[in-house]
């Protein structure tokens, strides 16, 4: 007890130190465990005898990870994902054992244990990947959304993996390679004939399919009626381990098994409940994962043979790299896109260790060639973060030259285009995204779409002006269209071309002062909104309020003074001229003049009687929207009846 109390502070401390040190420095945190690791570890040699046991414990933030991944994937959501699976993640799984086999069949490998060795290394680190994406907000371009899409495709395809490795295993000779088996389930795995082993991971599977569809929601609805959060908690780890514990009694990666269940409860009504209470358990041991990743390289097998080890390693980044370079060249992906798809998957992964574990198991590979593969994979692993760097400054370069760069495909056709977010369309996009509503945004500014996949929003870099660039936005099939663009010039010429091609699409134009407002009304927008106009009325009532008037007062101020300015520029549209200022028009100065006279009038005339003297017949007026102004700031209809 002492000693483990001892080791976890060892571990804590240097967690503490070295992680916010390397984040802080712009590594990420995964290079900043990895480096504990190889301090506690290989350096200062302070793991002990407990190493064995607390990455068997570590792994489990591996299988928390998938489960959480699980259960952002309703069985629907994979269907609907097939072509980017089979597409981009069966491609480069198919290609990356293909190539590692070949090589292993040149180095004298016999062709199970060559095909074995390949499967093992074209599997990629979903832990490393998928934290590092979302540190750093890479999640939401389609570079990233490819990366996951491939993970996804490895995860999966463990299953046959798992179930084809016993056929390789050579007759007579399974589990008598002088490895001895961890648990039961992996001396019952080894010594069941090959057909009987596949037919117990297929029935392993079925088994997790069915218990998440028919026995865990059950009984976590049970455990929800006892209103009791700690139970529900531990519901919550019950499902996870007990999952786990039930694919490991039949030699399987409990992080599949795990896996498949939260796929299965991805639609259920638990979801975000289970997501809240494992969450704070994955990061946690998904962190002391790395650690052990670290701690638990051979660095005497690399001063042994530092030469082949480093070149093995070098060639396989390279290679996998080459093979997701080739497939992100065929599916037409981007420069930026491509640079992050292609540096990011090219490590070898988790599941290898696992995989690697069990081909020892069945005899497949030897036991020392297992041990360098198994350095290989962490070093490459080690690699990742420093991978993600040179992402990094090939996308600024990228960036800077991004003027002439062509613009994003764009994948998803929503209802509702936003062209421009700048400090006016963010707005507009954060409120109808976070009601549940769907959006296609397009704007002319790479920072600005960078930013705003960094903080979790999807959008698309383009000029919205082009037709063509509209057009693959959906602007045939869409209901509504927003022209927020920053340069009002643009914004006219969006707005003509969208009116012209769809008459019946409903436009919603930013507006930068009183003359482009007449400009949007005359070019076909249907709701024109000043950008400054709420806010500054806004700012007008708290004026009034702390001058001596009531709330109810400056808001019924307001609320006059509002509609009235809407209704105006109805009329002053009709006086206004084109290329004419408005100071040299004696029709529009005269008519804003009166106008001007009026709205003061009945400002003044509201109160005379005292406040207590709020007109009845003026209550319809209070549900009047203040958030939208009708063409071109008055409500009224266009022309045809439809507003």
């Amino acid at each position: 007890m002492e000693n483990f109390l001892l080791l976890a502070t060892v571990y804590l401390v240097t967690m503490v130190i070295a992680v916010p040190i390397s984040a802080r420095l712009g590594l990420g945190s995964v290079l900043g465990y990895l480096i504990c690791g190889i301090l506690i570890g290989p350096v200062l040699n302070l793991t002990g005898n407990q190493m064995s046991d607390l990455q068997h414990f570590a792994e489990f933030g591996v299988v928390m990870m998938l489960f959480l991944i699980g259960l952002e994937l309703e069985p629907r959501n994979l269907w609907n994902m097939r072509h980017r699976l089979i597409g981009l993640g069966g491609a480069q799984v198919l290609l990356s054992i293909g190539a590692v086999a070949g090589v292993a069949l040149l180095f004298g490998l016999d062709w199970p244990a060559a095909l074995a060795l390949g499967m093992v290394l074209s599997l990629s680190s979903t832990a490393i990947v998928l934290q590092t994406l979302s540190e750093k907000g890479l999640m939401q371009t389609t570079g990233g959304r490819s990366a996951f899409s491939v993970l996804l495709t490895q995860d999966i395809a463990v299953i046959p993996m798992i179930a084809l490795m016993p056929l390789l295993a050579p007759f007579g000779n399974r589990g008598e390679a002088g490895h001895e088996q961890d648990h039961i389930g992996e001396m019952m795995m080894a010594w069941l004939p090959a057909w009987g082993a596949t037919l117990v991971t297929l029935a392993a599977v079925a088994a997790v399919i069915l218990l998440g569809q028919y026995l865990i929601r059950p009984v976590f609805r049970f455990v929800i009626a006892s209103r009791l959060p700690e139970m529900e908690t531990a519901m919550a780890l019950l499902i996870v381990v007990g999952i786990a514990s039930l694919m490991i009694l039949v030699g399987l990666s409990p992080a599949l098994g795990t896996f498949l269940a939260g796929v299965m409860l991805a639609g259920s009504e638990f979801r975000h409940e289970l997501e809240s209470q494992i969450g704070p358990f994955k990061g946690l041991l998904l962190g002391l994962f790395f650690i052990t990743v670290g701690a638990g390289m051979d660095l005497a097998v690399l001063a042994e043979q530092p030469i082949p080890i480093l070149t093995a390693t070098a060639a396989l980044i390279s290679t996998k790299a080459a093979i997701l370079l080739l497939i992100a060249r065929w599916t037409k992906m981007k420069h930026r896109d491509r640079s992050l798809f292609t540096l990011s998957l090219a490590q070898a992964g988790e599941f290898g260790f696992v995989l690697l574990s069990y081909t020892v198991t069945l005899a497949i590979l030897p036991a020392e060639l297992a041990k360098s593969v198994l350095l290989v994979i962490a070093l490459t692993m080690l690699a990742t973060p420093l991978l993600f760097i040179l992402h990094e400054q090939v996308t600024r370069r990228l960036t800077e030259t991004a003027a002439a760069d062509a613009p994003d495909d764009i994948e998803e056709q929503q209802p509702i285009i936003i062209a421009g977010v700048g400090r006016f369309g963010q707005v507009i996009n954060r409120m109808v995204t976070m009601s549940g509503f769907q959006t296609t945004v397009l704007d002319h500014d790479l920072k600005l779409i960078q930013l705003m996949r960094r903080f979790g929003f999807k959008g698309y870099f383009g000029d919205p002006t082009r037709p063509e660039i509209l057009m693959a936005a959906g602007l045939d099939k869409a209901r509504i269209l927003v022209a927020a663009l920053d340069d009002p010039d643009a914004n006219l010429k969006l707005i003509r071309y969208a009116r012209e091609r769809r008459p019946d699409l409903h436009i919603i134009a930013r507006a930068r002062d009183r003359v482009n407002v007449y400009q949007l009304y005359r070019s076909g927008a249907d709701d024109i909104v000043r950008e400054t106009f709420d806010s500054s009325l806004r700012a007008a009532r708290y004026v009034l309020e702390n001058t001596g008037l009531s709330e109810y007062e400056a808001a019924e101020l307001e609320r006059i003074f509002y509609r009235l300015d809407r209704a105006s520029l109805r009329e002053l549209a009709e006086v206004w001229k084109p290329g004419v200022p408005l100071d040299e028009n004696p029709d529009y100065v005269q008519l804003s003049r009166e106008l001007n006279r009026n709205l003061e009038n009945a400002l003044m005339e509201r109160f005379s009687h005292g406040p207590s003297a709020a007109p009845m017949a003026e209550e319809h007026d209070e549900e009047e929207p203040e958030h939208g102004l009708g063409r071109p700031e008055t409500g009224e209809h266009r022309p045809g009846g439809r507003s």
